[in-house]
């Protein structure tokens, strides 16, 4: 697929613009905690206490002795809690109700003591504004012995450690709603660059559109990216010069032909009149292949530049007059000349003019490499097409399907240039039929000519 080839622009924009996103939320959520801890630890917040310092550490060092009571473990966090801590004091109760304590609760919360039980959370003693720390603080706090309920002074100076085990939660909160963002930028920003890139799609159709026969053609700029409006406008001005160009080239080659036509005329009746011999033979084929080639031109630009009208055409009266008209020219070459119709009239749908010279041109090939020997058979079959057969050298498998592109010639021997073939493929598109070579046995080369129906026979 384009959108995951990693030279597809699509693709670059799409996990570029992902990655930068991603990037930018990642970075602008640990500035946010980076701000936040830092604050809290300068004191900018929170007076830069922190609530769970005191229970959090005498939970720690809270044990149980083999009668089950508790017995408190001294620990280095709890010695420097004492130390700092004037007038240290606390008490904690587990689960079942066993109690530990040390110290005297300060008199205005010694009396919310009994009443522990029925406290999960508190901050005691603290004014309405909260702009000092509390005298006392109840919390849960996890310990090696379970839950453990504390009551204890509040405050505590806050550490980088307690900062990170308090935000965890939301840090894993933040994350997890990151990667939901990610996420859902990564799905819809390909959607984002398949719409910013509709209009270079559109152009991208409008130019597979684009070919030599349909003149006036231009790349709308509609949709397109400034950026590439430039570009497409530089498009267009190609096209009419390339418009331009081809109308002069196809001027030349109607006026080149028109001017050939009179001496060539003027040419073949000097030779007419000669008296018979194979020099004569000879260059009545050369003007019969000027000939042919000025009305080839000829009938290049009436296809091109007109309409044609169809009508009712007779294959089988236009094969016989293709026939009649070459069979001097045949004979001279020295080939037997053959002409088999299937039945008196077959009748298709198209333009006489065109499909006699598309005929014409099939007969003047074989003629032209059929070898020079044997018979070159015409046949008209009921079914609507054409067949034109000698017992030539035929054509190579390698060049069957080049055989009717323009100016290509199978040998450069000055007996045409290469537009015959191109010409019949013309006429037979022009009618919704095709030329095709049929097989040949046991040599030769075999044009069909194909027509389609309805037929009237």
């Amino acid at each position: 697929m384009t959108m995951l080839n990693p030279r597809s622009l699509r693709w670059q924009l799409t996990l570029r613009l992902t990655v930068t996103q991603a990037a930018i939320l990642v970075a602008v959520q640990l500035l946010f905690f980076a701000a936040y801890g830092i604050g809290w630890y300068l004191g900018y917040l929170n007076n830069g206490m922190y609530d769970w310092a005191h229970p959090q550490a005498i939970a720690n060092a809270i044990h149980r002795n083999e009668d089950g009571n508790l017995r408190l473990e001294e620990t280095e966090e709890l010695r420097a809690l004492r130390a700092s801590t004037p007038g240290f004091w606390f008490v904690a109760r587990d689960m079942e109700g066993r109690q530990l304590s040390e110290g005297q609760p300060p008199a205005l919360v010694a009396d919310a003591v009994p009443l522990m039980d029925l406290i999960a959370y508190a901050d005691l003693g603290q004014d309405g504004e909260k702009s000092a720390p509390a005298l006392a603080t109840v919390q849960w706090a996890d310990s090696r012995l379970g839950k453990i309920k504390v009551m204890s002074a509040a405050g505590g100076r806050v550490t980088v450690e307690q900062i990170l085990r308090s935000s965890s939660s939301i840090v894993a909160l933040t994350l997890y709603l990151g990667f939901i963002a990610v996420i859902a930028v990564l799905l819809a920003t390909p959607f984002v660059v398949r719409r910013a890139f509709r209009g270079l799609d559109s152009i991208a159709e409008q130019t597979e559109q684009i070919d030599i026969e349909q003149m006036g053609t231009r790349l709308s700029t509609r949709d397109v990216p400034l950026e590439i409006t430039p570009f497409v406008k530089a498009v267009n001005d190609a096209l009419v010069r390339l418009d331009k160009g081809y109308e002069g080239h196809k001027r030349f080659l109607a006026d080149a032909a028109h001017e050939m036509r009179t001496p060539i005329a003027i040419l073949t009746t000097r030779l007419a009149a000669l008296p018979q011999s194979p020099l004569k033979s000879r260059l009545l084929e050369d003007s019969t292949r000027l000939t042919a080639i000025a009305g080839q031109l000829l009938d290049l630009q009436r296809m091109e530049q007109q309409k044609v009208a169809f009508q009712d055409v007779d294959l089988v009266e236009l094969a016989e007059r293709v026939v009649m008209d070459l069979a001097p020219l045949a004979f001279g070459a020295g080939y037997e000349l053959s002409f088999e119709p299937e039945a008196e009239l077959v009748f298709v749908l198209g333009d006489a003019v065109a499909i006699e010279r598309a005929i014409t041109n099939i007969v003047q090939n074989a003629i032209n490499y059929g070898g020079r020997e044997g018979t070159i058979l015409v046949r008209v079959a009921s079914m609507g097409w054409v067949e034109v057969c000698d017992e030539g050298p035929g054509i190579p498998e390698a060049d069957r399907e080049q055989v009717f592109e323009a100016f290509h010639r199978l040998k450069q021997d000055g007996r045409g240039v290469g537009l015959g073939l191109d010409l019949v493929q013309k006429v037979m598109h022009l009618h919704g039929g095709r030329v095709e070579l049929a097989p040949r046995k046991p040599k030769g080369a075999c044009f069909r000519l194909v027509f389609p129906g309805p037929l009237c026979v």
